[in-house]
């Protein structure tokens, strides 16, 4: 099963807010396509060459920087331009590509939400896997219901991996991913819900799904900016107590 399941999503606004930063912003979006499902071990396994355990399963403990890798095979494995670059491990993302990538956050939300105001798309026991069902791994992708956009999985199962930074002012290179997954509560297993890690972190309950759409735009699409992530980058003030500060 290396085809990638595709939903088109229209064009609108989505509102995204940072509790940890007590700010929200408006995001216009236009037309884009995402995965009806989480990226499985099948297809990671067909367009890498590699072994695949649990086929229907999604491609877990894989860190952002593989995700990112990952993205420019599936563009490879299907004929399209790479969205992506390397200068080592600094990425660029040319955002008039038409490739495969990950979602921005903002896309991410909005696709998840399809429609909805709350936290959940719908009854969380019907739409996602979390620790209220006791499995000890994640789940066959399309095991529960979708939202009404046709995604499966945006909650619950597995995190997905987004393009945005976290908060560059105190975790530098932090990578946002969303979602929740099976071990988590009903609390973390919300639309609004942002998390992160570092490029190079991977973890068995973080996986990743595939989004397109190219943008007449430089350096800035779908709510992401390099501008502004330099502008969050360069914020002071005091780090509360355990958060990770920038480095030297």
């Amino acid at each position: 099963m290396s085809d990638f399941e595709m939903a088109r999503i229209p064009a609108g606004s989505v509102l995204l807010k940072d509790a940890r930063r007590k700010t929200q912003r408006t995001v216009q979006l236009e037309p884009f396509e995402i995965g009806m499902y989480a990226v499985t071990q099948e297809q990671m396994a067909e367009v890498l060459g590699i072994a695949s355990r649990h086929p229907r399963r999604p491609a877990a403990d894989v860190s952002w920087l593989r995700a990112i890798r990952f993205c420019n095979a599936a563009s490879e494995w299907e004929g399209l331009d790479s969205a992506y670059t390397f200068d080592g491990e600094e990425v660029t993302w040319h955002v008039d590509s038409d490739g495969y990538r990950l979602p921005t956050e903002a896309e991410w939300e909005y696709a998840c939400r399809a429609g909805s105001s709350g936290p959940h798309y719908g009854l969380l026991a019907d739409i996602a896997w979390t620790s209220a069902d006791g499995v000890p791994h994640p789940q066959h992708v399309g095991g529960k219901m979708p939202n009404l956009n046709g995604l499966f999985d945006t909650l619950g199962n597995v995190w997905e991996w987004c393009w945005d930074l976290l908060d560059p002012a105190r975790y530098d290179d932090y990578r946002v991913f969303r979602g929740g997954g099976y071990a988590d509560d009903a609390w973390n297993v919300r639309a609004s819900v942002r998390r992160g890690g570092a490029p190079r972190m991977h973890h068995e309950d973080v996986g990743m799904r595939l989004a397109r759409g190219g943008f007449d735009s430089t350096n800035s699409a779908q709510g992401w900016s390099a501008a502004v992530d330099r502008e969050r980058a360069a914020a002071s003030g005091p780090l509360p107590m355990g958060w990770t500060p920038r480095r030297g």
